[in-house]
């Protein structure tokens, strides 16, 4: 049994690298506008040790720019929850195709990547590559094992603080029911990573066929539960596991 997940398309996934580009771009105008004001106080002469420390402070730049726009997107994607500027205002995130958030080496080798992906301009490769396969992905999503899936916020409405959909009755006493299932030093036990795997379970259950939802929801709440090392309760795993991502929130470490 698989999450399954809204897979982004070239469309949302071009104008998110393109605002992307745009800041980019907007960095380097700065940074050639700071240099040409260093340069205009700079010793004029044709030295030989003047000329040589002009080649190492060109290449210095170049292998600098080169780190900015390729460390622009693994930075972001590793530490901002795989999400860009550019992403996050297109309301797109890069994650495992497992459901679980990318680590560092794996943003570094998809966007290490980019560089062929790009060839021979405007991300050609890369085009060309989404088109040969269902899941919309480039060669660098290839290597890393990543997908990139539209954010579904809107189909959350499982967890306590979305359950607008519930009667006035029953929301009223579900939310702390739900969120003191579980013992805060139980619920430390729990990574960052589960909370991504119980996001991922909320986001794509209306999605799910009932039996597969139901099947599924068992497993991750067994699974927790042993993290946790405690009993999981009777009834619904569902509710098990709104109470855990209630409670990792709360914690005020999961975000």
């Amino acid at each position: 049994m698989e999450l399954q997940f809204a897979v982004a398309g070239i469309g949302s996934r071009f104008v998110a690298v393109l605002l992307d580009h745009i800041i980019q771009f907007a960095a380097l105008i700065v940074e050639l506008l700071i240099f040409a004001w260093i340069g205009s106080y700079a010793p004029k002469g044709g030295d030989a040790p003047l000329n040589t420390a002009g080649k190492w402070f060109i290449g210095i730049v170049i292998f600098l720019n080169f780190c900015f726009f390729a460390g622009y997107f693994a930075l972001f994607e590793a530490y901002w929850h795989g999400q860009t500027p550019g992403k996050r205002v297109m309301k797109l995130r890069v994650i495992k195709d497992s459901g679980r958030q990318i680590t560092f080496f794996e943003a570094l080798a998809r966007n290490l990547m980019r560089v062929v992906d790009y060839l021979p301009g405007l991300y050609l490769v890369g085009v060309i590559t989404m088109l040969c396969n269902k899941q919309n992905k480039r060669l660098g999503d290839m290597v890393a094992g990543t997908l990139v899936v539209h954010e579904a916020r809107e189909e959350q409405p499982l967890l306590p603080q979305h359950n607008a959909f519930l009667p006035v009755k029953e929301a009223t006493w579900q939310t702390p029911v739900v969120s003191s299932m579980f013992a805060a030093d139980a619920v430390a036990k729990l990574k960052p990573a589960d909370l991504v795997v119980i996001d991922a379970f909320f986001a794509r259950a209306l999605d799910l066929d009932l039996d597969v939802r139901a099947a599924m929801a068992q497993r991750i709440a067994r699974q927790m539960s042993a993290k946790m090392g405690v009993a999981l309760p009777e009834g619904n795993p569902e509710r098990a596991l709104e109470a855990m991502a209630v409670a990792m929130r709360g914690g005020g470490g999961f975000r």
